[in-house]
């Protein structure tokens, strides 16, 4: 049976300012932490991101290349290090989607669920379970690039997310099969992933 279309979905979890419907995203970490930039597949950058300082609640505002603003994700508690953020339009300033971390020794999950009715739209989890059991216990093992593959809510694959050797963050998000999933809403997911695992 095919998908259902995607106009709905886009519409309902899209951002009024700006449409992510490229299938590869480059997501990188400049020289100044928590400060991203992130080019579609042709290298054009289409968002920059970085951390509000001196909030009591973590919050990353993204614009695009002209600065305009996007989207903000805001941590759901106070100084948040695991939970929940939400992703809220800029101009509407409604909330998009909410971004839920599981965090256990091996394993990290990221839910995108819908704000509103807290059905999950897709998970993003992380593949090297190794890996993470290091990464709770030893720092140099954050040095070495992560990847993590992206579900749609039925646990069918979506995408991934790849971590690349590089002495500044750099990850490679690609979207092989949207399908039902909202596109936009699961990038802009990918897209902050790094900035709130290191926060």
């Amino acid at each position: 049976m095919p998908f259902p279309s995607t106009d709905e979905s886009s519409n309902a979890y899209g951002f009024s300012r700006i449409s992510l419907d490229d299938d590869e995203y480059e997501v990188k970490q400049p020289a100044i932490r928590n400060k991203y930039v992130v080019r579609d597949s042709t290298g054009t950058v289409v968002l920059r991101g970085k951390q509000k300082m001196f909030k009591m609640k973590e919050e990353f505002p993204f614009v695009t290349d002209d600065d305009e603003e996007v989207f903000t994700v805001k941590a759901g508690g106070i100084m948040d290090v695991a939970g929940n953020y939400a992703i809220r339009d800029a101009e509407t300033d409604e909330e998009v989607v909410v971004l839920d971390e599981d965090f256990s020794l091996f394993v990290e999950t990221w839910t995108v669920r819908d704000p509103e009715s807290g059905d999950t739209l897709a998970t993003i989890e992380s593949k090297n379970k190794v890996l993470e059991g290091l990464r709770s216990v030893i720092s140099v093992a954050n040095l070495i690039p992560n990847k993590y593959e992206i579900f749609d809510a039925d646990g069918a694959h979506v995408g991934d997310i790849t971590g690349q050797f590089s002495l500044r963050d750099t990850y490679t998000v690609t979207i092989d099969n949207a399908g039902n999933v909202p596109r936009e809403a699961v990038v802009a997911a990918a897209c902050v992933l790094d900035a709130l695992e290191n926060n």
